[in-house]
């Protein structure tokens, strides 16, 4: 129902801006503009988003069968078991989603995006498996989506290139206050899921693995800011990311061989699936896409920008992040939005300014929440999405305050 009221509120929002345009201040073009966005954003949807998905979606559908058959995922299911048995109470012991949802979870934080959506729509496959009411999202769907949104990423590779492409003089100084922000928004989300769920945080299991995981990243970050010079920090980001892509599908082969299985058939299987899946999508893509489009071509975010601004001069705040502020508006509803806004920021105040550093924080601190939601549930047949969108909102919101924090400590 949610989805069903921010899908309408889209096109009414946008229609009213674009008719006070109109009769206001004379914009002619103002509508031709929101229906050639919505044809535009239509095909998009479709043939950049869509096929090229499919391709994905065969290719690592199939190899996560494999890894399947060959009990890669269950010997994976058993290592996370007892961390995720705590905030997934709902899935058994040893469940395959387990293995699933950790599968997808590796490929965001390695930044790999060609292989993230597949093994995150094979995660929720395996999730809505074990779902009593298969229209309504269960606690385990929604967690794992929340934590999915909150857009957990030890390598931003794509963030990192696109400043380097602009020629900005430290491509990786965004680095660390990526990680930073993109870590707050995740244990905001989880915290705000784990409270309206009544899990126990204070649980010994659950504290031994954040508190590891914490110092994983502290560390990292230490390793790449002490013993590597800028140069290394994005090859090794590109290289560790590429190396772990290309692992995964040779560990599956190589243990589906020791257990005298027909690879090839079993990765045809499950890229059939993959196909399908894709196909079932397509709608899902087209209406959140379609919606976003004239949301964005009315001019709408424009405007709450310009209040932003009039608000932080009323209170003497200091404004120039406002400047960056249209990518953080955007990332909730389109990743490939968010990457434009933050490409036109870097190109507009130049990369190596507060507002083109701010906007690359802004783009990796979160994930695409309505996105996500409309593309995963969907994909399952999920109708009613309960609280999976206010909660992820929460962790993005976390995300954008981290981010315009670190931003200031690290460039202010």
């Amino acid at each position: 129902m949610a989805l069903n009221y921010i899908w309408i509120a889209f096109f009414l929002i946008a229609f009213i801006v674009a008719l006070i345009r109109l009769v206001f201040f004379g914009d002619t073009e103002i509508f031709m503009n929101l229906v050639s966005g919505m044809f535009s954003s239509s095909k998009s949807s479709v043939m950049d988003i869509a096929l090229p998905l499919a391709g994905n979606m065969a290719l690592w559908l199939g190899i996560m069968n494999i890894g399947e058959k060959a009990g890669a995922i269950n010997f994976l299911s058993r290592i996370v078991g007892p961390f995720f048995s705590r905030l997934f109470p709902g899935v058994p012991k040893n469940h395959p989603a387990t293995g699933n949802i950790m599968m997808s979870f590796s490929a965001n934080l390695m930044g790999l995006d060609n292989a993230a959506t597949p093994l995150g729509l094979k995660a929720m496959d395996s999730l809505q498996e074990l779902n009593p009411d298969k229209e309504t999202a269960s606690n385990a769907q929604i967690m794992y989506l929340v934590l999915l949104t909150s857009g957990l990423q030890l390598l931003p590779v794509t963030i990192i290139a696109q400043r380097a492409i602009l020629h900005a003089k430290d491509p990786t100084d965004i680095f660390i206050p990526c990680i930073i922000a993109t870590y707050v928004a995740a244990v905001v989300g989880m915290i705000a899921v784990a409270i309206k769920q009544k899990i126990k945080l204070f649980d010994r299991v659950i504290i031994s693995w954040l508190g590891g995981i914490t110092a994983f990243i502290i560390l990292l970050v230490w390793y790449f800011t002490v013993y590597l010079t800028k140069e290394q920090i994005a090859l090794v980001s590109k290289v560790a990311s590429n190396l772990m892509l290309f692992s995964v599908p040779i560990i599956f082969i190589v243990g589906a061989l020791y257990k005298k299985i027909n690879v090839f058939e079993v990765f045809i299987e499950g890229a059939k699936r993959g196909f399908e899946t894709s196909i079932k999508i397509i709608p899902y893509l087209v209406a959140m896409l379609v919606g976003i489009s004239v949301f964005r071509s009315c001019g709408a975010l424009d405007y709450i920008n310009d209040g932003l601004r009039w608000v932080c001069v009323q209170f003497n705040l200091d404004t120039r992040f406002v400047d960056a502020m249209p990518v953080a508006y955007m990332k909730p509803l389109s990743g490939s939005g968010s990457k434009a806004m933050m490409i036109n920021v870097m190109t507009t105040f130049k990369p190596d300014s507060f507002a083109g550093r701010l906007g690359c924080i802004f783009n990796g601190s979160s994930d695409t929440t309505f996105y996500i939601v409309a593309l995963y549930f969907g994909s399952v047949g999920i109708k009613k999405s309960r609280y999976a969108i206010p909660a992820g909102l929460i962790a993005d919101f976390a995300g954008i305050l981290a981010a315009i924090f670190v931003a200031y400590l690290f460039f202010g």
